[in-house]
């Protein structure tokens, strides 16, 4: 059989499809070489790709097995699919597919350009098909984030942290964050263009509409610039409030800069942890996968700062703020309650 040794004639002549430009190439390449591997951007077809592989290798075979473990999406800047591409390149076929060559994958590109940016990660991953930016230069790597996803965890007995990043009028918003130690118990919440008194009447709003045993043993608030007068506000209203300026030297952590150094790290931690989770929240995943970092001249990291980013085209990364303010304070275990023991009745009793 012809076919055996020629993948691509076989898509072609026995299965009828027509594979686009990169898809023959590659059908090409699996017949000549023994290791191929290919990294692009999302929607191209590796999943057309590779099921039209697996019923060449199953038909013109026998007693074959083949495991299939996914398709080659660059969400990691190491690991074994990293190295194929870098340090075992000399041993494996490799191929690129970006997004903007293939006319099918083009629908997405205006979304992900529009929610995450053309310098985001999420845009060189799903668009480009390329490998992230490392994990050496950025703060939070995109695939620890996106592991976290939907993650199932178990409900631990903490008082949730809220964490609000103030912003007044103009492109930036207002920002709260709900974290009950390792899990975000929703999609950060933002909005923008009020006043002062309004963003704190909708944190109270906020507070009285929670359960008693989800309310906030602390709700942090950022009070450099317009943040001291929401918290001043708050405070008022008797809400469990804390003002921290990140602004300020780091609390603990030496080789930090300064206190919003320190928090964005201490939220690398959580994730790198794979112990924690978080829901589909795109426009959080893209500020927390967005600022890199570096070092000044006495060796403390320093993470880009909101001015730079917007430099870069990107937006403020507000929510990501007001999810890393709530590691500001350290989580507080629920306190149990005392259950007085029940005492058997004598039979003497009367």
């Amino acid at each position: 059989m012809r076919s055996k040794s020629q993948p691509l004639l076989f898509v072609t002549d026995v299965l009828g499809a027509k594979p686009e430009p990169w898809q023959a190439d590659a059908l090409e390449a699996v017949g000549t070489h023994d290791r191929v591997s290919i990294r692009s951007g999302h929607g191209v077809g590796k999943t057309t790709f590779e099921s039209w592989l697996i019923l060449w290798f199953l038909l013109t075979r026998k007693n074959c097995k083949i495991p299939v473990a996914a398709a080659g999406n660059p969400t990691r800047a190491s690991g074994f699919f990293y190295d194929t591409h870098h340090s075992l390149r000399h041993r494996w076929h490799t191929m690129h597919v970006n997004c903007l060559d293939v006319p099918r994958a083009q629908g997405h590109i205006e979304d992900i350009k529009a929610k995450y940016g053309e310098s985001s990660n999420a845009y060189r991953v799903r668009v480009l098909g390329e490998f992230p930016t490392s994990d050496d230069e950025t703060v939070i790597p995109l695939d620890l984030v996106l592991g976290s996803v939907g993650r199932n965890v178990a409900t631990l007995d903490y008082y949730p942290v809220w964490g609000v990043d103030v912003a007044r009028f103009g492109d930036d918003r207002t920002a709260l964050a709900k974290r009950q130690r390792n899990k975000l118990l929703e999609p950060v919440k933002c909005w923008s263009d009020v006043d002062l008194m309004v963003t704190a009447g909708k944190i109270k709003a906020e507070y009285d509409a929670t359960s008693y045993d989800l309310r906030p043993s602390e709700i942090v608030i950022d009070i450099i610039g317009l943040g001291a007068g929401v918290y001043d506000r708050c405070k008022e209203l008797r809400l469990p409030v804390r003002g921290v300026n990140v602004g300020e030297a780091a609390a603990s952590r030496e080789n930090c800069a300064r206190l919003r150094d320190e928090l964005w790290f201490k939220g690398r931690e959580w994730f790198h942890d794979r112990g924690c989770s978080m829901p589909k929240d795109d426009a959080l995943i893209a500020e927390l996968t967005t600022p890199t970092y570096a070092f000044t001249s006495s060796r403390k990291m320093v993470v880009e700062s909101k001015a730079d980013m917007k430099k870069r085209g990107m937006r403020s990364p507000d929510l990501a703020d007001a999810f890393l303010l709530t590691f500001a304070r350290n989580d507080r275990r629920k306190v149990e309650r005392y259950h007085r023991p029940v005492l058997k009745r004598s039979a003497w009793a009367a």
